[in-house]
């Protein structure tokens, strides 16, 4: 259990450590990616290490720190994915640059005010529902956002695009420490 408590935080750790920085010293590109891919890493380790342990957590201040752990890990954790594939997925094609956003009139940037903030409470709305067995609590969850935002996703400025990939990444996140949770209490 504490080996897997130290993966989920480690996890969880780098997206908040990398915003931490100030604006002039914040990685590049290459470096949030590298952080995603070692957060995903943790991820897979701490999903081995709950598979391959032998005793369950029965006790209920056992069962209270993993509800804790994996929850703190989707919800901080999820953040450092879901950025690191939007902007993957929003760099310039090769050989043709990308529009500017920056020249695109106010009304037609994909800006989605609010984001990271609806993320973390996304990712513990979708732990919340997977380790109460109520998976459909997810379609609840998924429902209350999109239609929240659906005055912005309407405009053909990609905002669409982007709120579908952050969503997905983030709700993956919060599956896979869930899955984790459920691994360990057995």
């Amino acid at each position: 259990m504490i080996v897997l408590a130290v993966m989920l935080t480690a996890a969880a750790a780098a997206p908040a450590a990398l915003s931490m920085l100030p604006r002039r010293r914040r990685p590049s590109l290459l470096v949030k990616n590298l952080a995603a891919v070692v957060q995903l890493i943790l991820l897979a380790a701490a999903a081995l290490c709950a598979l391959t342990a032998e005793q369950t957590t029965t006790t209920v201040p056992g069962l209270a720190l993993t509800v804790f752990i994996v929850g703190a890990a989707a919800a901080v954790g999820g953040s450092g994915v879901s950025t690191a594939v939007l902007d993957s997925a929003t760099r310039e094609h090769r050989g043709a640059p990308a529009e500017p956003m920056s020249d695109l009139p106010p009304d037609d940037r994909p800006v989605l005010r609010g984001g990271a903030w609806i993320g973390v409470l996304e990712r513990l709305a979708a732990v919340a529902t997977l380790l109460a067995s109520w998976p459909e609590g997810l379609a609840v969850v998924l429902a209350v956002k999109g239609l929240a935002r659906y005055s912005e996703l309407r405009r053909p400025n990609g905002a669409a695009e982007r709120f579908i990939i952050g969503t997905f990444c983030s709700v993956l996140w919060a599956s896979a420490c869930a899955g984790i949770a459920m691994l360990v209490t057995g």
